[in-house]
């Protein structure tokens, strides 16, 4: 309508609350994220952590001296968001540029280790590969170093990186974790670190391939011209990054919709979905506006949650989903990862507990699969803490149990509890057992205070598991020697300790049933 020659519009202005009525929905649409597929493109980089501790001041200088006790590496910047594409079990094709160094070669292997993503990197010689390495002791981050060159693409590289993503919209993919048959990939995730790789022509010429091919076009930005993005759909700054770009403050509601307004027609893009922090996320396209609640419970580090946002909300719109919707899911998702420490992901189990937000003591939240279980002890690991590891099919909960689990506790940290599944337990104990299923087993578990994680795994011992997550601590009843103890070897090779636990006389499953047979 026109009013004295002034355009007013009447928006949509909506707050999602995700309601139960909506969980459903969203916990379909999660559903639906397996083989979904997004191009992903832009600066990707070695993440390395150096892990250890400070006790001492140099002699030398008047500096702390940094005791190594672990170093860890993954995939970084658009890395990382290609990492959380596969984690929610969609397809990610990561496009980017390297070095032909080792650090280029390990983020091949790591791609390798990865499954859903497959890489096409481009290298080049001339071009070191980004490397972050921080260190950390006691949870917090001493010093970043960082290698790395901010330099545009060479001309045979742009060129590259303009092909392949053109070969993948087109389906003229070979990579083994796509199904060709299927050609249409329909979203491309631009990652913008601002370290060279998306200069200006790149991205013109990318978001023009993507709009020729009807694809849309997601940008995680970087600096404060967005007009680089111009075509682009859907750009996803956060609440700093929005704050830079259109030059308003963006405290209020109303604050960050008129500065997602202005980056809209300034910018000549579709929608902005702003990130903001503790308040949550606000989706602005040209008609509408829609809020979205924070849904973290405690929030430990925000490092890595934009490529959560921009990876869930690519996978989503390549599922089917429409923009609110996607951004929904994207939302939760976000909370989950920033309730962890350092750049991590959100798995699936995670992102349905936090939909329906059904815990017991945490317990949906503590019952992991071996990915997500090194992810969390990874980030304890980061804050300084002893993991702890004892197994077995706990059939029936009784006080030998809870002392066992007790004693277990003690002697660490966080305690990992391994659990026979159901197929494990017949294979030991026969065809009568367990009288309860495993996720009941779980259930139970992970609803007691003295236990921080759960994992199901199917063989016979916990052997895997163990060298899987690598646990300082392994206890074990005192009805067996060291030498007896399954994993014993393997966690004092890598300089961990094995416990013996005091066994609490009169009690066991296999009595307790006995007694119930003839009660």
């Amino acid at each position: 309508a026109r009013n004295g020659g002034a355009m007013v519009c009447r928006l949509r202005t909506q707050t999602i609350n995700a309601p139960m009525s909506d969980t459903g929905t969203l916990a379909s649409l999660l559903a639906r994220l397996v083989g979904a597929r997004v191009i992903c493109v832009g600066d990707i980089m070695l993440d390395r952590f150096v892990e250890g501790s400070v006790e001492r001041i140099s002699p030398e200088a008047p500096i702390p001296v940094f005791g190594v006790k672990r170093e860890s590496e993954m995939l970084g910047g658009a890395g990382n968001v290609a990492r959380n594409i596969a984690a929610i079990g969609a397809e990610a094709a990561l496009i980017s540029v390297v070095g032909d160094d080792d650090a280029g070669h390990r983020l091949g292997a790591l791609v390798e280790e990865t499954p859903g993503i497959s890489a096409t990197f481009i290298k080049d010689p001339a071009r070191p590969t980004t490397i972050k390495t921080r260190y950390v002791a006691a949870g917090q981050q001493l010093l970043r170093a960082d290698k790395e060159t901010v330099a545009p693409l060479s001309a045979n590289a742009a060129k590259a990186v303009v092909s392949a993503v053109t070969k993948h919209l087109d389906g003229a993919v070979t990579a083994a974790t796509f199904d060709v048959a299927t050609p249409d990939h329909g979203v491309l995730v631009l990652s913008d670190y601002g370290k060279g790789v998306l200069d200006d022509a790149l991205l013109k010429s990318l978001i023009g391939v993507a709009k020729e091919r009807g694809a849309l076009v997601i940008v995680d930005p970087k600096g404060e011209d967005y007009s680089r993005y111009n075509g682009a759909g859907i750009l996803t700054p956060n609440r700093q990054e929005l704050a830079a770009a259109s030059g308003l403050s963006v405290g209020s509601d109303d604050e960050v919709i008129a500065a997602c307004r202005l980056v809209i027609k300034a910018a000549g893009v579709d929608a902005v979905l702003a990130t903001r922090s503790e308040q949550g996320m606000s989706l602005v396209s040209a008609g509408s506006v829609d809020h979205l609640p924070a849904r973290a419970r405690e929030v430990f580090d925000v490092s890595g949650a934009g490529d959560t946002v921009a990876a869930v909300l690519g996978a989503a719109h390549s599922a089917g989903a429409a923009l609110p919707a996607a951004a929904a899911l994207a939302n939760v998702a976000a909370g989950v990862v920033v309730g962890k420490i350092g750049t991590a992901v959100a798995y699936p189990a995670e992102i349905l507990s936090a939909l329906h937000e059904t815990e017991m003591l945490g317990a949906d939240t503590k019952v992991m699969v071996l990915d997500g279980a090194r992810d969390r002890l990874a980030a304890w690991r980061r804050q300084g803490l002893r993991c702890g590891f004892t197994n077995g099919c706990f059939d029936l909960l009784h006080p030998g149990h809870i002392s066992l689990l007790n004693q277990s506790k003690a002697a660490c940290d966080r305690l990992i509890v391994g659990l026979n599944s159901d197929h494990s337990v017949r294979r030991l104990k026969g065809p009568e057992r367990p009288i309860q299923s495993e996720t009941s087993r779980a259930q139970v578990l992970a609803s007691l205070a003295m236990v921080d994680l759960v994992v199901i795994f199917d063989e016979e011992t916990p052997v895997k598991l163990i060298e899987a997550l690598r646990p300082e601590i392994l206890v074990k009843g005192a009805d067996y020697t060291i030498e007896q103890v399954v994993g014993a070897e393997q966690v004092q090779s890598w300089g961990g300790r094995v416990v013996l636990a005091e066994i609490l006389d009169g009690h066991s499953t296999t009595g307790t049933i006995e007694k119930m047979g003839t009660g």
